[in-house]
């Protein structure tokens, strides 16, 4: 089932987000992990559309838009390669159409997804806050 995010999930998300950033961001330092959970859990989650993933009652795993940007799209390793990310996607792309996101060059479990799922790759920059790579990709609907 997917639903609305709710203040109550905060902790959940902020869980499903370290324990998926651990397995697809291996390059990141347990400080930047840190400092990013603190940012997502002080402005970004405010600021985002999220919509929570749950089975059995318990959020599994999550995707958060800003407008039409996908900013944070994670399963915890145990849910993935069952379809709910692309249950997920299918959802933003209901709600908001074309989309567009950033990922790390380095995280193959990511771009493996996005690929699969029809996204295009676009241009490459190096991400002001954590210093590694990114690739700009894009989704239109057909």
């Amino acid at each position: 089932m997917i639903r609305p995010y709710h203040s109550n999930d905060k902790s959940a998300v902020l869980s499903i987000w370290r324990e998926s950033s651990s397995q697809a961001h291996p390059f990141l330092t347990s400080d930047q992990l840190d400092q990013a959970a603190a940012m997502i859990r002080d402005h970004f989650l405010d600021m985002a559309e999220t919509h929570i993933a749950e089975q059995n009652g318990q959020p599994i795993g999550f995707i958060s838009l800003i407008e039409n940007q996908v900013g944070g799209l994670f399963l915890r390793p145990s849910h993935q390669g069952k379809r709910i990310g692309k249950a997920l996607m299918d959802k933003a792309v209901e709600i908001k159409g074309n989309l567009c996101l950033e990922v790390f060059t380095d995280n193959q479990i990511g771009r493996n997804f996005y690929k699969s799922y029809g996204f295009i790759e676009g241009a490459e920059k190096v991400d002001p806050f954590f210093g590694h790579k990114v690739l700009e990709l894009s989704f239109t609907p057909s």
